[in-house]
């Protein structure tokens, strides 16, 4: 099996501009290893270069490339308070962030009106 590519230059400033639209500031993010499984009929798992980060909200963040421009990701606060887009794989990388950060926004807002927290 051929190695997954780490991000690319390109894709991590990509990733910077994105971040400091949705926070208004610059959000430091780190270069990660996650292990996945590619096809849900996979027994193996693969190490993909991911990126991970978090939010003033302590809400966690990971952005795995999972091919030549594949990309999947999921936001969670806790184990059990896990969520992803709903789309196995995207094939853009802004798109994977733009509807990430969209979906955790709402999320967050339904998770405070939920606890009676304000964000």
């Amino acid at each position: 099996m051929t190695a997954i590519p780490d991000f690319t230059e390109a894709e991590q400033r990509l990733v910077d501009v994105a971040l400091r639209e949705r926070y208004g500031q610059s959000v430091e993010f780190d270069l990660v290893e996650t292990e996945i499984r590619l096809n849900p009929a996979d027994r193996e798992l693969t190490v993909c270069p991911a990126i991970y980060w978090e939010d003033a909200e302590r809400c966690r963040f990971v952005v795995a490339k999972t091919g030549m421009d594949k990309f999947r990701s999921m936001f969670f606060w806790s184990v059990k308070d896990r969520f992803s887009t709903g789309k196995e794989e995207y094939d853009n990388l802004g798109d994977c962030l733009v509807t990430t950060l969209k979906m955790q926004e709402e999320a967050a807002k339904r998770r405070a009106e939920e606890t009676g927290v304000a964000e």
